[in-house]
């Protein structure tokens, strides 16, 4: 892959992710951007307390055919700084996957399970739609 292509498929991955951020989280452009191709840091760049406050994560995305995702998430640690590195990776025809702490993952289920035992049972899935 010539490295204009894999640039404009890593940002595609990137736009991908900013638009979740946008439709789930209400954030506007002001909250949130793309990092620039070779910028250093973290792939999606909160710029606003709101945001930081409301999606405490730090995104690192991997948009390849082959992942190496301990090395993978060792950059999304490497780049967190105050907030939970979280992997987004995606290779093509398949839906991008997270990859996040499993501790963080068990306390996230429990804090949803706690608030649908009190608001309603609905499931995550349900949610996302």
């Amino acid at each position: 892959m010539k490295t204009k292509s894999g640039k404009a498929k890593a940002r595609k991955l990137q736009d991908w992710v900013r638009n979740a951020l946008y439709e789930r989280f209400g954030f506007n452009k002001d909250d949130i951007r793309c990092a620039l191709m070779g910028e250093s840091g973290e792939d999606i760049k909160l710029t606003s307390p709101t945001a930081k406050r409301r999606f405490p994560y730090s995104v690192e995305c991997k948009n390849s055919e082959a992942h190496n995702v301990w090395n993978e998430y060792a950059q999304a640690v490497a780049n967190s700084v105050n907030a939970e590195p979280l992997l987004i990776i995606k290779k093509n025809k398949h839906k991008p996957l997270a990859v996040i702490d499993a501790e963080v993952l068990f306390y996230l289920i429990s804090m949803h399970r706690a608030f649908s035992i009190e608001g309603g049972d609905v499931s995550p899935v349900e949610k996302v739609g």
